[in-house]
């Protein structure tokens, strides 16, 4: 089955922290921090008709992948994590699952504030 929505996240542990909070398919692929031009059009070539959502990290390298993504996919809609968190793995869930709710995905009730 393919996927509607795809989450593009940095890290592994961002992935594995939004993954309980979902409750519905939904693709998540990690970059592994600072990713080049080309490196990125290739990790997202598989899910380019895709729904792509961004979801970085509040610091430096996530404002430099937030500006690549803009550029090269315009159509991506941009999550951002609260600045007092910083990063998307030290967020709680529940103020991940509200940020996610609020981009109209699907998640598991017992999360939510």
């Amino acid at each position: 089955m393919p996927y509607e929505k795809c989450i593009i996240v940095e890290g592994r542990s961002d992935m594995l922290k939004l993954v309980p909070i979902l409750a519905e398919e939904v693709k998540i692929v990690y970059t592994n921090g600072t990713i080049s031009e080309d490196a990125l059009l290739e990790l997202l070539e598989p899910y380019e008709e895709c729904e792509l959502y961004t979801f970085f990290d509040a610091d430096q390298s996530g404002e430099k992948l937030r500006k690549l993504m803009k550029r090269i996919y315009s159509e991506a809609i941009h999550l951002n994590v609260p600045r007092t968190y910083m990063e998307v793995a030290n967020a709680p869930r529940k103020v991940l699952a509200q940020l996610l709710r609020d981009a109209n995905f699907s998640v598991h009730k017992e999360y939510l504030i």
